[in-house]
């Protein structure tokens, strides 16, 4: 009696985007928050998340409850939070917001993330109604390749990279490094910025607020990393994690459509790291910029 093995079917392009789709699909349904009460929201984790809750996840959120009490026709043009405590991703979040003012332009809010009692987060944002005025922007970045011509992060992990955490569960951001990661064993110092393709692994509807709450998501991915890439770390695990994050909004965009990271580390000291960013459209123009402080702690001697 002889037996026989069949070899699985070699993923196609279709099932890859549809596998996206879906989990995408369960990052929109994480960031559509339960409302509690009038200013009040609760949120949760993805049952895959790391020991802690990402913080890209708790900035989204937040965004979407302050967004929540806000006119629709103003949209986000600032941000600025605080990491207080790590959260802890087998019991919800709950998500205070605050109506600090409404004005003819301009609406600010604040809000705050709990858990156990304890804030974890805190984030005040600032709306805005749409105004013309004066027009300019950087120049587009120059050299860069397409990211259709990149590996993505399951082509990394399937040749032997490791990826971290972000290799370990489901990704709904598909990135495309235009140089060797941070975490790349073929990565050498350099003083050279950290440059990746992102979107949304999938389609989005049509909803301006989501795609910054995404953007959000993502922002906080590799920024950090900009820091530990200009030192020789390879051998040497850092203890990482993000202090502070502020994000400007310049232009409308797309999150489900390419956007170029452009991350770097102007400065580090005091097991603190400094890192900027900023997300160009594939047409060249700066949509949004970020600015984020993390601990980086070596181990002892």
């Amino acid at each position: 009696m002889t037996s026989s093995s069949t070899t699985p079917a070699p993923e196609t392009a279709d099932d890859s985007a549809m596998r996206g789709q879906v989990v995408l699909d369960e990052l929109v349904k994480l960031l559509d928050l339960e409302q509690l009460e009038v200013n009040l929201f609760r949120g949760v984790s993805p049952p895959q998340s790391p020991t802690r809750v990402f913080g890209g996840q708790v900035a989204g959120q937040a965004l979407v409850a302050a967004g929540r009490t806000v006119p629709p026709d103003r949209g986000v043009h600032s941000l600025q939070a605080y990491f207080i405590r790590p959260g802890d991703p087998r019991v919800p979040i709950i998500y205070e917001a605050e109506r600090v003012r409404d004005g003819r332009s301009f609406t600010t809010r604040r809000v705050l993330a709990i858990q156990h009692g304890e804030p974890i987060f805190s984030l005040s944002a600032s709306f805005q109604l749409p105004q013309e005025g004066l027009e300019h922007s950087d120049p587009a970045p120059s050299g860069v390749p397409d990211p259709e011509s990149l590996p993505d992060i399951a082509d990394r992990t399937a040749r032997g990279e490791n990826a971290g955490w972000v290799g370990r569960v489901p990704r709904p951001i598909d990135m495309r490094f235009v140089d060797e990661p941070a975490w790349s064993s073929r990565r050498r110092p350099s003083d050279e910025p950290v440059r990746v393709w992102m979107r949304a692994d999938g389609e989005l509807p049509d909803d301006p607020l989501l795609h910054v709450c995404l953007l959000t998501y993502a922002s906080d991915m590799t920024l950090l990393g900009s820091v530990v890439a200009r030192h020789d770390l390879a051998s040497v695990r850092v203890q990482m994690a993000s202090l502070d994050h502020a994000m400007w909004f310049h232009r409308p965009f797309r999150a489900d459509d390419w956007l170029l990271y452009t991350c770097y580390s102007p400065t580090a000291s005091g097991s603190r790291g400094l890192a900027t960013g900023r997300f160009t459209s594939r047409d060249g123009q700066l949509v949004a910029t970020t600015v984020q402080e993390g601990l980086l702690r070596l181990p002892r001697k």
